[in-house]
């Protein structure tokens, strides 16, 4: 569970949070109105959490790249106004 504070007293306080993160090995979250905005987690919870989502967003691109371009109609182009057409990187100029 994490400690919450609100945002105010996390200014006044933030020599101490900062201690507690690290040397306490508590999260902290600073909150608005009763709603969190930030989380205070040490350097070694962010390592692991951006760990966690690297494999994610790896298959993310891979299935990305896998995909195939899709040619709008000129119909749905002209009903919509648009004017600019995607253009495959690879493919030549014409």
């Amino acid at each position: 569970m994490a400690y919450e504070i609100p945002v105010t007293q996390a200014r006044a306080e933030l020599a101490e949070l900062i201690n507690r993160v690290v040397y306490g090995g508590e999260r902290v979250v600073v909150t608005r109105h009763g709603k969190p905005l930030v989380a205070l987690v040490s350097a070694a919870d962010l390592e692991r959490l951006e760990a966690t989502e690297a494999p994610a967003e790896e298959q993310v691109i891979s299935s990305l790249s896998s995909v195939r371009g899709v040619t709008s109609a000129p119909g749905e182009q002209r009903r919509f106004g648009i004017a600019a057409r995607h253009r495959d990187p690879g493919a030549p100029d014409a």
